[in-house]
């Protein structure tokens, strides 16, 4: 048995979706079955609502806070959402990653494109499509949330989301939500076997070498 060990480095798993399209209920499926993966906490100016709790749904902070973030480079990705602030600290993310714990972000494409470009080589990014518009506007009057207002604009804005699929290593399309989180988990199980994220393999594998003369 070799004495070297390998240890392997977490990813952060980025899962994008239109509104309606199951990103939030295969993020909640995973985080249920997994116990190796964590949810991205993000840190947010805005006021709590009814039932929300600090340093579980959200870290509320106030604005002076958020912009000190920013300009130390603390988080790794943010945005202004209807006049409140967002953002990803990037400290427990590296802390989850340097101990082989992977992260999942539920994220839009820009938040996407600002993790791709602050670490790419921990990024795994999948976008999930509906199968369909008219699928897609079932599933959103289906949850009885929304006015018919609100739900054309959750239209609109879904097609504007769509356009940047592109930018994603995987694309699936959800026709079924058990299959779409299978799809998921095998490529969170792919990623997580990649050569570049088994730390310590090189000396692993000269140790065998060595050993097997």
């Amino acid at each position: 048995m070799s004495s070297q060990t390998i240890h392997r480095r977490g990813l952060m798993l980025v899962l994008s979706s239109p509104s309606g399209a199951g990103k939030t209920t295969i993020t909640r499926r995973l985080l249920e079955k997994d116990d190796n993966i964590d949810l991205s906490i993000s840190v947010t100016t805005r006021a709590a609502r009814p039932k929300e709790t600090d340093g579980v749904h959200y870290h509320f902070i106030d604005v002076a806070t958020y912009h000190s973030m920013v300009a130390e480079g603390q988080l790794l990705e943010h945005a202004e959402v209807f006049g409140n602030y967002y953002g990803t600290p990037r400290g427990p993310v590296d802390d989850a990653l340097s101990q082989g714990r992977d992260v999942i972000f539920d994220v839009d494409w820009q938040g996407a494109r600002q993790i791709r470009e602050a670490a790419p080589n921990d990024l795994v990014s999948v976008f999930i499509l509906p199968p369909g518009a008219d699928e897609l506007e079932r599933r959103l009057r289906a949850r009885g949330q929304d006015s018919d207002a609100e739900i054309a604009k959750r239209m609109a804005v879904a097609g504007q989301e769509i356009v940047h699929y592109p930018e994603y290593q995987y694309v699936l399309v959800n026709n079924d939500i058990d299959a779409c989180l299978e799809d998921v988990e095998a490529i969170l199980r792919a990623e997580r076997h990649k050569l570049d994220r088994q730390m310590g393999l090189r000396d692993f594998v000269a140790d065998l070498t060595g050993k097997l003369g």
